[in-house]
């Protein structure tokens, strides 16, 4: 009979390149965190990956990359859930943590075309499937026809490769991860193109009572990046959404202070509320965010939200 401490650990992730890249870099931590465990991969289809046949805002719920491996685990048929952290719901399941996320990735936003952005031509069709970057896009410029897309990241560049758009735009790293920096044409300055909140970073969760996987995988929490995770999920829970309101953040630790910047804009990028306050390094990144928040509120930013999806596929 095999010993509980020996049981093999169950780590749930969605099946697409990206999502097992980042299941393999838990993996791999496990196996130093937890030598005499070995770790079996759950692949948990989700909505957003069984539908790829519609925009997400038609899927009629959120948490369309995440639901079905939230139940996994609250059901005991996982032991941990491996995320992006920008898809996860900023409010917690009952019964469910948010309990490690790993050193951020780059955060900044790419173009993957056969050009550089600032040499695209005027008109040009450029695809995301992301509200925050379609509003942002059309501030910078007015002219482009912005095409939603849908798909994996090797779908989306196919799109480039087919000629159904002239670009498209990514996050950095998810490019980098999978080894496709090469197609990168260039790289958007993060004032000019605000990522998305926990762009770059990938999130563990586990069951709040499983004593021992919050010791486990508690070990492998970034303090730094769960400073900046906690600041910028506090603004954008503040501000009553997820993946409804087009928000971009930027996050910065300038000599001994952070300083944290957001901006909210309407769909079509024509109008922007922005906010930035400077902090002591070692404020607590909840509160931070969370006063972020209230100025973006205090100059009327909640007229610009729109029921539109920030969510993309991974």
């Amino acid at each position: 009979m095999m010993l509980e401490d020996h049981k093999p650990i169950r780590l749930g992730t969605r099946g697409s390149a990206l999502a097992l890249w980042q299941a393999e870099t838990v993996l791999d931590l496990l196996s130093r965190e937890a030598p005499m465990r070995d770790v079996d991969l759950i692949k948990v289809k989700t909505l957003g990956d069984r539908r790829t046949d519609v925009k997400i805002a038609e899927l009629g719920r959120t948490a369309v990359f995440t639901a079905e491996l939230d139940s996994a685990l609250l059901n005991s048929e996982i032991d941990l859930a491996v995320h992006s952290l920008k898809d996860l719901e900023t409010a917690e399941l009952p019964g469910m943590s948010l309990v490690a996320v790993l050193p951020r990735g780059p955060v900044e936003d790419c173009f993957v075309a056969s050009c550089p952005f600032d040499e695209v031509k005027k008109g040009a069709r450029v695809g995301t499937g992301s509200v925050r970057r379609a509003a942002q896009l059309k501030r910078l410029r007015p002219d482009l026809e912005i095409v939603p897309i849908r798909g994996n990241v090797p779908t989306r560049i196919g799109f480039v490769d087919d000629g159904s758009v002239d670009g498209i735009v990514m996050a950095r790293a998810g490019m980098v991860r999978l080894g496709l920096a090469h197609r990168i044409a260039s790289v958007f300055d993060v004032n000019d193109l605000l990522p998305a909140v926990g762009q770059g970073a990938v999130a563990i969760t586990v069951r709040t009572d499983d004593t021992e996987m919050n010791r486990i995988v508690g070990g492998l929490n970034h303090a730094a990046t769960w400073r900046i995770a906690q600041a910028e999920r506090a603004c954008l829970r503040k501000l009553g959404g997820g993946c409804n309101v087009p928000l971009g953040v930027s996050f910065a630790y300038v000599g001994d202070q952070m300083v944290l910047k957001a901006k909210v804009y309407n769909v079509d990028g024509s109008e922007v509320v922005e906010a930035e306050l400077a902090f002591d390094a070692e404020s607590d990144g909840a509160t931070a965010g969370l006063l972020v928040a209230e100025e973006l509120l205090k100059a009327g930013c909640a007229r610009l939200f729109e029921s539109s999806e920030e969510t993309e596929d991974k």
